[in-house]
């Protein structure tokens, strides 16, 4: 096709050609597999400015590893040019859906919504904001699924800058403000709009007039069915502090609204009707096109990949994780390095990053489910039972996702198990334990969940304490606050106890501690008076700023006598005390933000 082309690979088709690059489907040559490889336009290449984004975007790019965004090879440059080398997804535009199909049903515009948010969900958990969401970068695979492309615009967290598509752009990227992950939240929500009207949620005769509608128009909720209006109304809001602070937040508000609106099987019945819009356009599908896919049905947990097409080749991107990736680039002395690794290697002139794992994981999905704990006689005319939600994984290996599902639930199974013990002698009548999820953070190796509960019927005080869970998703394991520390002892965790206190209003845990240097926290099996709580009272979780800990205040044996104490520590601050193996699994040290 002309031009320099990455050894070891035959290019087979265009997929999108702009002036800043081109983005063509290839085949490699060792394995027959296929692959996305996005090659920096050679009237640009020379530039030193553009070879230093196009560096950025693979970079960037190879922080991401989610089933739900277009994974990347490697990135090979030599003197003759630039390209990134990425997963194939065979699938269709959600522009070229909703041309051809028009407005989609709710559970469909919501299940697609989902996918793609928990794509940007991992970009959000890494400190990169994407910035481009829109209908050409979500590609729907033959199966139902979604999938993420094209970070080409992309910048870490606190970046300002008016790049974007300007129908989905928010507010803030309008006034060159830095960009968050609810300036993702916006777009995503301008799309969901598009996808359940059909038509996108402001227009203008030119680009003064549609600034002037993302900026000061009203939302134009009623356009939308009414179980849906709360989505839209928060995911664009004007503030960027009034929207779901990031996608996992905004994933947890759609379940919610979708499991209450429209049942247990929405996702289901959202999957099936994605799936047949999607084969409505295969022909479309470049892989199956050339006879190497099967319409993303087959393509298995890894994902298969999008067909950026005419996506904007300038920026269109698609990648995935496949065995031995890169293989040998057909370059001397070229190494991909299998499980999960980032490398350098060396040879034929050419550089190549290479990030690759033997074998895709199955993809996990996050879902809300109701609790299961029906009302209980517990005696002396009292009964107890929970409601709510609690949050479960699906769609991997079944004996993990049974695990995982157990650890989730395991810290409310031990709540319930105190409260009726402290129930006993207590009154008469029906207690409940409401239970409200919140996903605090997400990303292929860690899931964070954050409990808040409430006990309703006549009580005490001081019950209402926070429940989390973090949890392993490739084991299973579940991390109590003490297996998040390296030297899980008093001493240990003395310095925790200062860091907490820095972050509490006037640097203290409590009215009476105003002269006291101690702090609260003390592993159980130790008696010191001057402490006020052990860890098995304190509620920790790992979010993607620091560990969050909560607990109440308590003194000479009064529980919440201090109030309810819940504040974030940064990593920044106890990086060195907890476990390397949490620490590299979270976004630490954070990228340096403006």
């Amino acid at each position: 096709m002309g031009g320099w082309q990455v050894p070891g690979y035959s290019e087979l088709r265009v997929l999108g050609e702009g002036a800043q690059g081109r983005v063509v489907l290839a085949r490699h040559d060792a394995t027959g597999r296929p692959a996305a490889i996005k090659y920096l336009a050679d009237a640009v290449a020379g530039d030193a400015g553009f070879r230093e984004r196009f560096r950025r975007e693979a970079d960037l790019l190879r922080r991401l590893r989610n089933p739900f965004v277009a994974q990347m090879f490697g990135l090979v440059e030599t003197a003759d040019g630039a390209a990134i080398v990425m997963e194939a997804v065979d699938g269709a535009s959600l522009k070229a859906v909703l041309a051809e199909r028009g407005p989609l049903p709710p559970e469909a515009a919501l299940t697609l919504l989902k996918g793609s948010l928990l794509g940007l969900a991992s970009a959000h958990d890494v400190g990169i904001v994407h910035r481009d969401y829109k209908p050409a970068n979500v590609i729907v695979r033959g199966d139902g699924l979604s999938k993420l492309i094209d970070f080409g615009i992309a910048v870490d967290a606190g970046a300002a800058g008016r790049s974007g598509t300007p129908v989905y752009m928010a507010p803030e990227q309008w006034r060159d403000e830095p960009a968050s992950p609810s300036t993702d939240v916006y777009a995503a929500a301008c799309v969901f709009f598009e996808c359940v009207t059909g038509r996108r949620p402001y227009a203008a005769e030119d680009q003064a007039g549609l600034m002037g509608r993302h900026l000061t128009a009203p939302v134009p909720v009623e356009d939308v069915p009414e179980p849906l209006r709360p989505l839209i109304q928060r995911g664009m809001a004007k503030n960027p502090w009034e929207r779901p602070l990031g996608a996992a937040a905004f994933v947890a508000e759609l379940e919610s609204v979708a499991s209450g609106a429209y049942g247990a099987d929405w996702e289901g019945r959202g999957v099936r009707t994605l799936a047949g819009a999607a084969a409505a356009l295969s022909v479309l599908f470049p892989l199956t096109a050339l006879g190497l896919g099967s319409g993303g049905a087959a393509s298995g947990a890894a994902g298969a990949a999008g067909a950026a097409g005419a996506a904007g080749a300038a920026g269109s991107s698609g990648g995935g994780a496949g065995a031995g990736a890169l293989g040998a680039l057909g370059a001397k002395g070229t190494v991909a390095i299998a499980g999960g690794a980032a490398a350098l290697a060396v040879g034929g002139g050419a550089a190549v990053y290479v990030a690759t794992a033997d074998e895709a994981p199955k993809p996990i999905v996050t879902r809300l489910a109701a609790l299961s704990e029906p009302q209980r006689d517990i005696g002396d005319g009292k009964t107890f039972q929970a409601q709510g939600r609690v949050v479960q994984v699906a769609g991997g290996d079944a004996a993990l996702n049974r695990k995982i599902n157990q650890a989730l639930r395991a810290p409310l199974e031990q709540r319930w198990a105190k409260v009726r013990k402290g129930l006993d002698g207590i009154g008469r009548g029906g207690y409940t334990d409401v239970v409200t999820p919140r996903i605090l953070m997400r990303n292929d190796r860690l899931l964070s969940v954050w409990y808040g509960v409430e006990l309703r019927g006549e009580r005490g005080t001081g019950w209402d304490q926070s429940q989390a869970a973090t949890v392993d998703l490739r084991t299973g394991a579940s991390y109590r606050p003490l297996d998040l520390f390296r030297v899980p002892s008093d001493q240990g965790l003395r310095p925790l106890d200062g860091k907490v206190k820095t972050h509490l209003p006037d640097g203290v845990y409590c009215y009476s501690d105003r002269t006291s240097t101690g702090g609260p926290i003390q592993p159980e099996g130790t008696d010191d008076p001057s402490r006020f709580v052990k860890t098995g009272d304190v509620t920790m979780a790992l979010t993607p700023q620091g560990v969050r800990v909560a607990f109440y205040g308590s003194i000479l044996g009064y529980a919440s006598a201090c109030g309810l104490l819940d504040v974030v520590v940064p990593y920044a601050e106890i990086g060195t005390m907890l476990k390397p193996t949490l620490l590299a699994a979270v976004p630490y040290p954070s990228p340096a933000r403006s």
